[in-house]
């Protein structure tokens, strides 16, 4: 990128992401130049608190002060912005545009590629909380690379700046890569929403069972980074419990909606982790085979329900 040791880099957007990236690459030494926000408050947030940063009021003058842009802005406005862009061809250093999105194709950045630019994409696998306690907390994450030659090497050693690891990913494969990712994050908080509401009709207020659930969930979390998934799993499934599987089944299928739907593709799930082990569970296969009866009956009769409506 830069002749210097170091590219200048320039943010456009300054929300939760970009304040963590910002602030995080500042501190690692990385010279942060200039940021630009559709609300300019947050801009001049933002660069009071980065040594000789600028706040700017447009995104081209962006482009203009750094070498590397990171296009910090929500998916739906990444191919817009970018178009508004423009890259002049200079001898002193190459020109960066690198998009934040975990969804949305590199190629949306194709018109400054046309000009002469490097495109990528750096997500960072983390929940930005807006707050200062980002800065450490984002250290032991991943994040997820799409770029080529001088660009990906550049990616790669601001993501080790924050204490990442960089992953990379192929072209094409970013709406799949964070579709499952939701499983993670946002499919762990469904799957603690369906234990409250199965437990607030025991008369349990949600702070009580999230007081429960969470140390559970952590517990949970700690097994598998340190024994992996497989031999992290507890629960019947794990024990072979058939007779305490068939009646949670049972017993789901007879509160109706979508209960007994949610455990038995969940369960499945748990059946086949609990085949990756040394020694599985000799009743596995008959609790393989409950739960296919129960996602039967319940799938069934939400195909019916649909079909009357």
């Amino acid at each position: 990128m830069s002749q210097s040791p170091l590219p200048r880099l320039g943010f456009i957007g300054a929300g939760r992401l970009a304040r963590c990236l910002a602030l995080g690459f500042s501190r690692a030494g990385y010279p942060v130049t200039a940021v630009a926000s559709r609300t300019p408050a947050s801009a001049s947030r933002l660069a009071s608190q980065i040594p000789q940063c600028m706040a700017l009021d447009d995104p081209q003058q962006v482009v203009d002060s750094a070498d590397v842009v990171f296009l910090a802005v929500p998916d739906d406005s990444i191919g817009t912005s970018a178009h508004t862009l423009r890259f002049a061809a200079d001898a002193a250093y190459g020109k960066a545009l690198v998009h934040c999105s975990g969804a949305s194709p590199v190629e949306l950045l194709a018109s400054a590629r046309d000009q002469g630019a490097a495109i990528g994409g750096f997500h960072p696998l983390y929940l930005f909380s807006g707050e200062l306690a980002d800065l450490d907390r984002i250290a032991g994450c991943s994040v997820t690379i799409e770029a080529d030659g001088d660009l990906k090497d550049t990616l790669t050693a601001l993501a080790v700046a924050l204490g990442c690891h960089p992953l990379s990913i192929p072209p094409g494969g970013r709406m799949l890569y964070h579709g499952a990712a939701h499983y993670a994050a946002s499919f762990a908080l469904c799957s603690l929403a369906e234990c409250v509401a199965l437990w607030r009709t025991l008369g349990f207020a949600e702070d009580e069972a999230l007081r429960a659930l969470l140390p559970m969930l952590a517990g949970t979390i700690q097994t598998a980074r340190d024994k992996g998934l497989p031999n992290a799993l507890a629960g019947p499934v794990s024990r072979g419990d058939t007779g305490v599987v068939q009646k949670q089944l049972a017993l789901l299928e007879t509160l109706g909606g979508d209960h007994a739907a949610l455990y038995g593709l969940l369960s499945r799930r748990a059946v086949a982790l609990a085949q990756r082990r040394a020694a599985p569970p000799a009743a596995i296969a008959a609790i393989a085979d409950a739960v296919e009866d129960s996602l039967s009956r319940s799938l069934n009769q939400a195909a019916a329900g649909a079909s009357v409506k």
